[in-house]
């Protein structure tokens, strides 16, 4: 039943792909859909873009192993898109045409800015798409019984992308995200309405079940982050990394103009709100309903938290409603990665050609016809490095894997974009230093953490710990540190830069002000200001 209900959603995506495939022409087609996507289509398609595995099926499955902790999740994905509509949404879509590189470039005139920042979108979307990837092993294992683990689930998500984004480039992208986000959130809300009904319509008695059953302490702070300020670390990294992340800065320009640009944020924080209140339901409820121990069992990092679920709700492991109820749940979470993984590879894909291959390597002078056709190649390349990092990570928990994205946005993205935006004397070394600075302490900092350091018990074979020593960096998210390294790094850079600053940089600076602001030249013609 599952595999019936996955192929046919597969299916649908496919057609929707081979359909969008006629409208594909052009590189303005692959990479932004011609600019031709509605305020509400895109708002709806940054929420499938957004509502990831990692919140689907990690945060429920962290909520249901950590109660209160877990959560906590949820709170810093929602509250991150204020920074987004009120700072980025608008001077971002007034300011570039495909990527974050060509916004850094409008205003700073440096052709090595767009080498390092494509580096950077690489960067931050193989993080994210390793997630994707784990979460689609986890769900392939459980429906085989162990038969088919992620060696098989994998390949197979990677071959998918692959054809989704060749074939049908940001339109077929965007339709597969607006399919996936219509059927999650009404997974969502059946699945919350049932644990209403089973818990007498009270959140309090649900929230007073998980009590009973674990203890008060699951209902506050410190079950899996003991020290606050590892909280505090992974706060910061997601409410801030939101506005630094490539493939949702690139869906601003899919939209005609940045009313709708700030309009298509607006339609993402309604869906995305609700959906991330109901994954307290849903967590809190698989751990009554489910018990840790099953959860853990299914997969260690908890991953399956939110199908079990399903399966408890609809009646029960063995019977035929709970196998339905398994059966969608585990259906809508595989086009949930389906949906995420793409979008990822477009947005790698298109900083690859856009701003390494056509921007650097042919200083600008490649032809759409050569530039679509290499915009194709990367997505296969990008496809290949996810099957391969994906297969790597396989046992840990996909939102935290998502945070670690989260935290190199941050730390590398975020303080280049306000400076840009902001700061008059920023200059091109800071923008390359901001961004080399914070990735390189970002991945520091990740490589001596309890992350990839510890010392698992003999018994333990899962080996969550690639290097079994004690950590040297006690935090498992580096962004309380790695944030603020970002921002010093931008600002020392811009400091040593000052004796090299070019004439026209301040004239530049206003010009990208009027035009970030008003939308004065982005439709071809000359922006001017009193």
């Amino acid at each position: 039943m599952t595999f019936v209900l996955a192929a046919v959603i597969v299916a649908i995506t496919l057609a929707i792909t081979f359909w969008a495939s006629r409208r594909n022409t052009s590189a303005s087609d692959f990479y932004v859909a011609g600019g031709r996507i509605s305020a509400t289509q895109n708002g709806i398609a940054i929420a499938g873009d957004y509502m990831s595995a990692a919140s689907f099926l990690g945060i429920t499955g962290l909520i249901a192993l950590n109660g209160y902790d877990g959560f906590m999740y949820s709170v810093g994905w929602f509250i991150a898109y204020l920074t987004v509509l009120f700072i980025v949404a608008e001077p971002l879509r007034n300011l570039g045409k495909y990527t974050l590189a060509d916004m850094l470039v409008y205003r700073l005139k440096d052709p090595r800015v767009r080498t390092y920042a494509a580096i950077s979108t690489i960067v931050v979307s193989a993080f994210y798409m390793i997630a994707q990837v784990v979460g689609a092993g986890s769900l392939i294992s459980l429906l085989s019984g162990g038969v088919l683990g992620p060696s098989v689930a994998i390949p197979l998500v990677g071959i998918l992308m692959i054809i989704y984004v060749v074939v049908g480039g940001m339109l077929a992208t965007t339709w597969v995200q607006i399919v996936k986000a219509v059927l999650l959130m009404f997974a969502t809300i059946i699945m919350t309405v049932l644990i209403l009904n089973r818990f007498g319509w009270s959140f309090s008695n649900l929230l007073g079940a998980a009590e009973a059953r674990n203890g008060a302490e699951f209902l506050g702070a410190g079950l899996k982050y003991k020290n606050p300020v590892d909280l505090i670390s992974l706060g910061l990294a997601l409410v801030l990394g939101t506005a630094g992340l490539p493939h949702i800065l690139v869906r601003f320009y899919t939209v005609p103009t940045a009313q709708d640009a700030r309009k298509s944020v607006v339609w993402a924080m309604v869906l995305i709100g609700a959906f991330y209140v109901m994954t307290a339901f849903m967590g809190n409820a698989a751990n009554v309903l489910v018990g840790k121990e099953t959860i853990t069992t299914a997969n260690a990092a908890g991953n399956m938290a939110a199908p079990l679920l399903a399966e408890a709700l609809f009646g029960g492991k063995g019977t035929f409603g709970g196998e339905l109820g398994l059966a969608f749940v585990t259906a809508v979470a595989f086009a949930t990665i389906l949906a995420v993984v793409a979008g990822l590879t477009i947005a790698a894909s298109t900083s690859f050609t856009h701003d390494i291959y056509k921007g650097v390597i042919r200083k600008g002078q490649a032809t759409e016809r050569e530039e679509f056709r290499v915009a194709r190649l990367a997505t296969v390349g990008v496809g290949v490095v996810a099957i391969g990092l994906g297969l790597l990570a396989q046992t840990q928990n996909v939102a935290f894997l998502v945070a670690l994205a989260f935290a190199i946005a941050a730390s590398s993205n975020l303080p280049v974009i306000l400076f840009t935006l902001f700061w008059r004397r920023f200059n091109a070394t800071g923008a390359i230093w901001g961004i080399v600075g914070g990735i390189l302490t970002c991945l520091a900092l990740i490589a001596v953490s309890p992350n990839i350091r510890g010392i698992d018990p003999p018994e333990k074979t899962t080996g969550r710990h690639p290097v079994q020593a004690a950590p040297i960096f006690p935090l498992e998210n580096p962004g309380i540190v790695s944030i603020p390294a970002g921002f010093a790094f931008a600002a020392l850079g811009t400091l040593i830069g000052a004796a090299r600053r070019r004439e026209g940089a301040d004239q530049d600076f206003d010009e990208m002000q009027f035009r970030a602001y008003t939308g004065a030249g982005t439709d071809g013609t000359v922006a001017a200001h009193d």
